[in-house]
């Protein structure tokens, strides 16, 4: 046989040609489907705005968004709210799920509302952004920031809730406000507070507005005998709670905190000072140490509460002039770097073997015994 044709996997066929072409029967496959519609024209959208009936999976995404706009205090996004609820006072619309129905609850008529507002995972402990609605709970937190004008976006009263004066006072102030109210059900409630003892109602309320530093030690420098108080690294926000609302009971002119590790205004510290931190002026100060300096060259005297200090809390005859009283954390007490400014270390007396007292109960015996010096002159 000649040549090679023998040989396996020889080339049989001639090499592939051109690819030949569908004679235009596929023109119209190439053509484009024309511009991409808007979120606000597509009928399966949640932001469809048109006219005609909405698939039942959109109307509720729609619902939903509203829901949640109501709970953040902003607009929905979403094309026509088309909600028929309204809201107590003034004639005001209402996010959905607002309706009259808290007025049954509280001296009015009318049904439960739809539920709404934030919501916590049963067991979860959220992380809220810095910039988030606080939900502040409790009968007293909430009538006090109410009658304080602070700003708020929503009032929740859980239905059967045991309704007092409180209550009345609390629902008739958000309604002459224009404030959104909202009737849900204490099962809902809990989820919203994550767990937290709410007693049957809570205020939607924007981020805890600091007063600047300079405002407060100037405004606290024009009194005679002006008193703050200054918390070093306290990270419990029960504990700062606690230590504002002694503030208020014994006339400090304000609390200022540093900004990082440390506690700030939370709901817990909103409820633990029984709405306090609405009548107390609350700085946030980047550097404690030089803000305390600063006080000093205003001319107060910092006195930093320590168990082995020198001087006796009965003995500070100090305490009638302008004093800052400086609480340090809830385990290691006053820095390193405070300690060293402060003018004065001042102990509290104690009869029986105990060491040391929680950091609020030790500012509230401090600040209770300078008002009774002052009071004495």
């Amino acid at each position: 046989m000649p040549g090679n044709s023998a040989r396996r996997g020889k080339r049989v066929t001639s090499k592939k040609g051109a690819t030949i072409g569908s004679g235009g029967k596929n023109r119209a496959g190439l053509a484009g489907r024309g511009r991409t519609l808007p979120a606000d024209e597509r009928p399966w959208h949640k932001a469809y705005s048109g006219t005609e009936k909405l698939p039942d999976r959109t109307a509720w995404k729609q619902e939903k968004e509203r829901r949640a706009a109501a709970a953040e205090g902003r607009a929905p996004k979403v094309g026509q709210p088309g909600s028929k609820d309204t809201t107590w006072g003034k004639g005001t619309k209402g996010a959905p799920g607002a309706r009259r129905g808290a007025a049954s609850r509280a001296g009015g008529g009318g049904k439960a509302p739809a539920r709404g507002g934030p919501r916590v995972a049963p067991g979860r402990k959220s992380a809220p952004a810095k910039d988030a609605p606080e939900l502040l709970v409790g009968r007293n937190p909430v009538l006090e920031s109410l009658r304080a004008q602070v700003p708020a976006t929503a009032l929740y009263v859980a239905q059967g809730i045991e309704i007092d004066d409180r209550v009345n006072e609390s629902v008739r102030t958000a309604a002459d406000r224009g404030i959104a109210i909202m009737e849900v059900t204490r099962a809902e409630l809990d989820r919203m507070t994550g767990g937290v003892l709410h007693q049957g109602i809570g205020l939607q309320v924007p981020p805890f507005a600091y007063q600047p530093f300079e405002d407060l030690l100037g405004a606290a420098a024009e009194l005679t005998a002006p008193l703050l108080v200054a918390l070093d690294g306290v990270t419990d926000p029960r504990n700062l709670g606690a230590v504002i609302r002694s503030a208020a009971a014994f006339g400090a002119n304000g609390v200022f905190v540093p900004e990082r590790r440390a506690a700030g205004i939370t709901a817990t510290a909103w409820r633990t000072s029984a709405g306090a931190a609405a009548r107390v002026p609350v700085s946030q100060v980047t550097n404690l140490t030089r803000s305390l300096k600063a006080c000093q060259q205003a001319g107060f005297l910092v006195i930093g509460l320590d168990a082995d200090g020198e001087t006796d809390l009965y003995d500070l005859e100090a305490a009638v002039g302008p004093v800052v009283v400086v609480v340090g954390s809830e385990g290691r007490g006053l820095s390193r770097l405070v300690g060293a400014t402060c003018d004065l270390r001042v102990s509290i007396p104690m009869i029986s073997g105990v060491e040391s007292l929680n950091a609020s109960v030790a500012a509230a015996v401090t600040l209770a015994e300078i008002a009774r010096r002052r009071a004495r002159e």
